[in-house]
C-alpha cells in the first residue's frame, strides 16, 4: 500500500485534431469551467491530422485563465531541448505560471526519421532524454550568469546563454514504462506520467512505482519528490461493473481513491474527448475523491474505499 501524500489533480487529455480546431480549444475551456486542474495534449509532430501541440498550447493559454497546460508528452526527438526550454519558460511567463512539461524519449521512429529526426535505439533514447533534462534545467537556471557548456552525445551545448527562467518551478513529467526509463524517472524527473491502458494490470503500476522509488533512493532523493500522474480511460454508465472506471460517478470516486491511497497516483487525466465525462469529473468526481482521500489520510473513519475491480488486479 503506497500513498505519497501529494495533493490530487484532475485533468483532460485532448486529441489535437485539426479537423475541428475550435472543438479542441472548447474542450480545454470546458475543462477549466468544470474545475479541472490540467488540460493536456498529445504531441506527434509527424502527424499531419494534428495541430502542432506547442502552437496549440500557446493559443489555449491565451483563451483560458486558470487551468494548467502541458504536452502529454512532448516528442523530444523533434523538439530540441534547448529550444524547448525557451518555449516552456516563455509560455509559463506569458500564462502566469500555468505550464508543466510532460516529456518522452520518442516512439514511431519511421515517422520521426521522415521528419528529419535522428533514429535512436531504446537505450540511446534513454540517454538522450537524460541529457535533455539536464539541458533544460540548466538553461532555466539564471542564478548564474556564466554561459553553458555541456558535453553530450545528443544535445551538447557550447556557450549557450541561460534563460529565460520560467515563472514558477516547472515540473518535468516523464512518460516511462521500461526499467531504464523508470530508473531515469526516479533519478531525475519531477513526475511519472504513464497511460493506464499501456499497463497490463495494477501490479504493473505498483512494480513501476517500486522501481522509481529504488532509483530515487539510490540517487539520494525522497521518492515523494516524484509525483505519480496517470492518463486514464473509462466511461460513465448507469450501472456498476467489475471493470475499472466503467460505471456511475460513485464507482469512479471509489476506484480513483484506491488508485491514490493504495497505488500512489495523485493526478488523473481523462482521455477520450468526452465533454460529459470532463464535466462530471471536474464537478462531481474530483471533489468527492479529494474528500474521501483526505478522510483516509486524516485517519477519519470516513467511507472506506472499495477495491478496484477484480479483473484489474490480475
Amino acid at each position: 500500500m503506497t500513498d505519497y501524500g501529494h495533493d490530487l489533480l484532475f485533468g483532460s487529455f485532448i486529441t489535437p485534431s485539426n479537423a475541428a480546431p475550435e472543438r479542441v480549444v472548447g474542450l480545454a475551456q470546458l475543462s477549466e469551467q468544470a474545475g479541472l486542474d490540467l488540460a493536456t495534449f498529445q504531441d506527434h509532430p509527424y502527424q499531419p491530422s494534428f495541430l502542432d501541440t506547442w502552437t496549440l498550447l500557446s493559443y489555449v493559454a491565451a483563451r483560458t485563465e486558470r487551468i494548467t497546460l502541458a504536452p502529454n508528452v512532448a516528442n523530444l526527438p523533434l523538439r530540441p531541448p534547448a529550444v524547448l526550454a525557451r518555449s516552456v519558460a516563455s509560455l509559463d511567463l506569458l500564462s502566469g505560471g500555468r505550464v508543466e512539461l510532460g516529456l518522452g524519449s520518442g516512439a514511431f521512429w519511421d515517422a520521426i526519421e521522415a521528419m528529419g529526426g535522428r533514429r535512436l535505439t531504446p537505450g540511446q533514447g534513454v540517454d538522450a532524454l537524460r541529457e535533455a533534462i539536464t539541458v533544460i534545467r540548466t538553461l532555466w537556471d539564471t542564478s548564474e550568469r556564466a554561459r553553458v557548456d555541456l558535453p553530450g552525445d545528443y544535445w551538447p551545448l557550447a556557450g549557450a546563454k541561460r534563460g529565460p527562467a520560467p515563472a514558477h518551478p516547472v515540473g518535468i513529467w516523464v512518460g516511462a514504462y521500461k526499467p531504464r526509463m523508470l530508473r531515469l524517472t526516479g533519478e531525475h524527473a519531477d513526475g511519472w506520467l504513464p497511460s493506464l491502458g499501456y499497463l497490463r494490470s495494477l501490479k504493473d503500476l505498483d512494480d513501476a512505482n517500486a522501481r522509481i522509488d529504488v532509483a530515487a533512493h539510490a540517487a539520494g532523493r525522497d521518492p515523494r519528490a516524484v509525483r505519480r500522474l496517470l492518463n486514464v480511460g473509462g466511461q460513465l454508465t448507469a450501472r456498476r461493473s467489475t471493470d475499472l472506471l466503467s460505471g456511475p460517478p460513485e464507482q469512479w470516486v471509489e476506484q480513483l481513491a484506491v488508485l491514490a491511497l493504495e497505488h500512489g497516483m495523485s493526478a488523473f487525466i481523462a482521455t477520450g474527448d468526452d465533454p460529459t465525462l470532463l464535466s462530471v469529473l471536474g464537478q462531481e468526481i474530483a471533489p468527492a475523491v479529494r474528500e474521501l482521500v483526505a478522510a483516509e489520510r486524516g485517519g477519519s473513519a470516513g467511507v472506506a474505499p472499495t477495491a478496484v475491480g477484480a479483473g484489474e488486479q490480475a
